[in-house]
This record gives structure tokens, C-alpha cells and sequence, in this order.
């Protein structure tokens, strides 16, 4: 036997170290965290530098910069050239915070302590089948941002992964010519404003719940305000009429019958032919690797409610008086299941 060669490690061996990659998954996510709060991306965005110069560039600690940054490289985040200097990645490169498509403060956001500290006490959701955001902070999830935390705190998070789904969503909708569209929930209306410049025929609606969140939109991008309006409304008491009404990540927030009483206000305004467009997750069955099992976990821990498969998408619906017309795939997380009224 050559003994500069490791005996080979056993079928349990192999799945304890797999398991305890796993149980590390969460330093992963604190590195990623780091380097993006201290912007260490911006700064290699006219070439490869070393970490001394990325230190004195960003204020960091070079010699714990470097250890981070040497985790990320593992996993393609970042990459370590042959002269011991890190560089720009794919993945790396949408942590600039002035890029197109930027999920700096996506990065931020979902690894902010209201999600971190919920995480951790999981297994209280598990146990109790309540939020353990509840727990944790004492208050609800919105209750906290509108409250206790500036509201632009969560939107730019959000509205940072939300614009990276978009275009491909919008890619999927098709819209009656003329339609009038309403983003409910939309926040600073990122998905309605690539509706509205796919389609020159179309007039939007975005509703939010007040005026701190619809105050921030960027439907004046658009270049044509007379195609568009502000609509301040609780949608848990009424919708505005239309003809389409966008659903993006609102039916996940809440339980089974507070969505139902969202679609039905839907339903009620919708005019003929109408038709209800939910972009959520739709999670495939048994062992398939999906994003959405994960984002699952992360609704359990915040929220009251739950990413759902199609036969539960179907159920919601029909206690909503409407029916499932279409699933279909975005190549993201995010579904587009849509729904007519019965």
C-alpha cells in the first residue's frame, strides 16, 4: 500500500463530512454578507487587485479580508489568481452595487438580522407552527419594518432580487391590448414598469399599502406618466378594477384564508375576462431540488405563510371561485400561475 496515499474513507465517513457541510452552509452566508457590506466587489471592477490593495481600498482588516475572500473563491464567488489576487466572478460581479441587475442589497437584506436571528430559532416554528420572527422580535414581520425599522430597508432588499426576475417574467405574460393592469402589493412597482415598456398598449395600477411604500416608485422611468397611476388600498379589503391583476410574492405571505379573501377582493373587481396572475413558487414533488423548498424554510420563519405546489395552488383558487388556467416556469424560483374566475 502506498502510504503517502489516505486510506479510503467509508460510505459513512464521506456522508458525516456532507453533513457537516451542510451544518456550516450558515458561515458561507456570513462571508458572502461581509464582502458585500464592505464592497469589495466595486472595487475590483477594473481588474484583479491584491488583498492589501482591496484593504486599504475598502478599510478592512487585510489579513481576515483575505480569509473571507478565500471561502467565496471556493465556491465561485470570486476567483484567486496565480499571483494571489482576487478577481470579478459571474456571481462576484453582481455584488457591485452599480451594475444592472445589482443583488448587493438583495444580499444584504436576506442576511440581515431579522432573517438571521429568525433562522436560528427555527425549530420554535417547527415546534409551535407559528413565526419564530414573532418570537425573536416581539412583533410581526411587516409590523417590525413598518414600525420599528425604516420601510427602505426592506424594499431595496426586495426590490434587488425582485428586478432580477422580472424580464423573464414579463417574457411569459402575455396581455389583452389595452389592458389595464394592476400591480397588487407591487411595493416600487419594478415588475409593473417592465410590463408597461413590453407593452406600449397597456395602462398600470400600482397599489401598495400606503404612501411610504408607493412614494418611493419607479414608474417614472417609464418616460410617460399619462400611462400609469398611484393606488394607496389594503388589499385585504378591496382591489381596484382591471383586467389583469399581478400577485407577485403577496399569496406566500399569508395563510390559506387571508389569501382567499385577497383573490376574492380580486375577483370581485375584475372585469370580464379577467384573469388573476400569481408570481410565486410553485414547489416540485418528493426530491427534487427546487430554490423554493428553501424560501419554504424562510416564510416559515417570518411569516404566517408557505410557498405551495400546484395541487394547493388549485385548492386556494377554488375556494376563491376561481380556476388554475396555467403553471409555467420562469427558469427562476418564481412561477406564473394563473387563474380565471369559474
Amino acid at each position: 500500500m502506498d502510504s503517502n496515499r489516505p486510506a479510503r474513507l467509508s460510505d459513512t465517513e464521506q456522508a458525516g463530512i456532507r453533513l457537516f457541510e451542510e451544518t456550516l452552509g450558515y458561515v458561507y452566508s456570513a462571508a458572502l454578507r461581509a464582502a458585500a457590506a464592505v464592497g469589495v466587489a466595486d472595487h475590483l471592477a477594473d481588474g484583479p487587485k491584491t488583498v492589501v490593495e482591496l484593504a486599504q481600498a475598502t478599510g478592512a482588516h487585510a489579513d481576515n479580508l483575505n480569509r473571507v475572500l478565500r471561502a467565496l473563491a471556493m465556491r465561485g464567488v470570486f476567483h484567486e489568481d496565480d499571483r494571489g489576487r482576487f478577481e470579478l466572478t459571474p456571481e462576484a460581479e453582481l455584488l457591485r452595487s452599480d451594475v444592472p441587475g445589482s443583488l448587493r442589497s438583495a444580499v444584504l437584506t436576506f442576511t440581515d438580522k431579522t432573517f438571521w436571528n429568525s433562522h436560528g430559532e427555527l425549530a420554535h416554528s417547527v415546534e409551535h407552527g407559528d413565526a419564530s420572527f414573532d418570537k425573536v422580535f416581539g412583533t410581526t414581520f411587516f409590523d417590525y419594518f413598518r414600525d420599528v425599522e425604516s420601510p427602505e430597508t426592506f424594499y431595496s432588499g426586495m426590490q434587488s432580487k425582485s428586478d432580477s426576475e422580472n424580464a423573464s417574467i414579463v417574457r411569459n405574460l402575455t396581455f389583452p391590448a389595452g389592458a389595464t393592469v394592476v400591480d397588487v402589493g407591487g411595493g416600487y412597482g419594478g415588475l409593473l414598469l417592465e410590463a408597461l415598456r413590453a407593452d406600449d398598449s397597456l395602462y398600470g395600477l400600482l397599489m401598495d399599502l400606503g404612501d411610504h411604500v408607493v412614494s418611493g416608485h419607479r414608474l417614472g422611468e417609464l418616460g410617460d406618466d399619462d400611462r400609469w397611476e398611484l393606488v394607496t388600498g389594503d388589499f385585504f379589503e378591496e382591489c381596484p378594477p382591471a383586467d389583469v391583476y399581478l400577485l407577485k410574492h403577496i399569496i406566500h405571505d399569508w395563510n390559506d384564508e387571508q389569501c382567499v379573501r385577497i383573490l376574492r377582493n380580486c375577483r370581485r373587481a375584475m372585469r370580464p375576462g379577467g384573469r388573476i396572475v400569481v408570481l410565486d413558487t410553485v414547489i416540485p414533488p418528493r426530491n427534487e431540488p427546487h430554490l423554493g423548498k428553501l424560501f419554504d424554510i424562510m416564510v416559515m420563519s417570518i411569516l404566517p405563510g408557505r410557498e405551495r405546489t400546484e395541487e394547493e395552488f388549485r385548492t386556494l383558487f377554488a375556494k376563491a371561485e376561481l380556476e388554475l388556467t396555467r403553471v409555467l416556469d420562469t427558469g427562476f424560483a418564481v412561477s406564473v400561475v394563473e387563474a380565471v374566475a369559474r
